[in-house]
């Protein structure tokens, strides 16, 4: 399996770059928020979604070196990612991230809203100086996003009248939107033409709708030490994902179990072993398949280079995070 290391070798020396330049852009007016966000941004992560912008960039300029505008939209791409993380982490009440305590466990639910908040504010401000408009709506529609996905996510849980189609609908909201956009932005800074940037978003939300298809499969067939949680959390919320709505066609005891909350001793074990015995973890998979698919096609018109081949590898690494 491609390592995420040698992956973005073509922008390695790009995001040695970004990682040292997240926390100086962040400012210290605040020790508690600056605290937080040194914490945040050296928590770890493979920096996916800025490297995308990087790649994207180089991609689009080739024979020439990417702008200082190319860089501060990669770093407002992670600090808004990490703010929206942030919160999520207190909506979902989730202890640990990426292996690490969360900012609210550390500190508290107040400081991390207000964290995330904080990053948010800071990402428009340098976003806002990147003096390009089109650019700025963009970015500002993700932060938009990121909330509407959240609602929905909150008025659904253990809905078991959710589609499929529903469910893309905010798993775009939550996750192939910043991809899609921040994507876009990079063509749009590149000088790209109306249609070259247009394929930029497609592969973008795409690839996005791959990378969350696939996160929600983990979270059936991943164990705690991968997942950075337990295995089963989100089923455990009421947050049904692919694999849920797949095996609700199927398995009709499933829905007994959703709609009772799980709240019976054995309910929550009963579900997964349904999940597990029916076609929802490979009709999940094809799904992802189908969209890691489709971001490719996506980005086929650009010319050869070493960050257009990474942004195909990219596809195969997403799937591949399953086996």
């Amino acid at each position: 399996m491609t390592s995420a290391t040698s992956l973005f070798s073509p922008v390695e020396a790009d995001l040695r770059i970004l990682s040292e330049n997240l926390i100086e852009l962040v400012g210290t007016r605040h020790p508690i928020l600056s605290a937080a966000a040194e914490y945040l941004f050296g928590a770890g992560g493979k920096r996916v979604r800025p490297a995308i912008v990087l790649l994207m960039s180089r991609a689009t300029m080739l024979g020439e070196d990417i702008t200082l505008r190319h860089r501060r939209l990669a770093e407002i791409t992670e600090m808004i990612h990490t703010a929206s993380l942030v919160h999520d982490d207190v909506v979902d009440e989730a202890p640990m991230r990426r292996g690490v305590p969360t900012v609210h466990s550390l500190f508290d639910n107040r400081i991390a809203i207000l964290a995330g908040d904080f990053l948010f504010a800071q990402a428009s401000w340098h976003l806002a100086n990147l003096d390009n408009l089109e650019v700025v709506k963009l970015l500002s529609e993700v932060i938009m996003n990121f909330a509407t996905g959240e609602i929905q996510q909150g008025m659904t849980r253990f809905d078991t009248a959710m589609t499929i189609e529903a469910y893309l609908d905010k798993s775009y909201y939550k996750t192939a939107s910043l991809i899609a956009n921040s994507s876009k932005a990079a063509g749009l800074l590149s000088g790209g033409a109306k249609e070259i940037v247009d394929r930029m978003y497609g592969y973008g939300r795409h690839l996005g709708l791959a990378f969350q298809v696939v996160d929600d499969i983990l979270d059936f067939t991943g164990s705690t030490e991968v997942l950075g949680k337990p295995a089963g959390s989100d089923l455990k919320s009421g947050n049904l994902t692919a694999p849920a709505l797949y095996a609700l066609a199927e398995k009709p005891y499933l829905e007994v179990l959703v709609e009772r909350r799980f709240e019976q001793e054995g309910d929550l074990e009963e579900a997964l072993a349904l999940i597990k015995d029916s076609q929802g973890i490979q009709k999940a998979r094809d799904l992802a398949s189908y969209h890691a698919n489709q971001a490719v096609e996506c980005i086929s018109y650009l010319p050869t280079s070493e960050s257009r081949q990474a942004l195909i590898d990219m596809s195969e690494y997403v799937l591949n995070r399953l086996y």
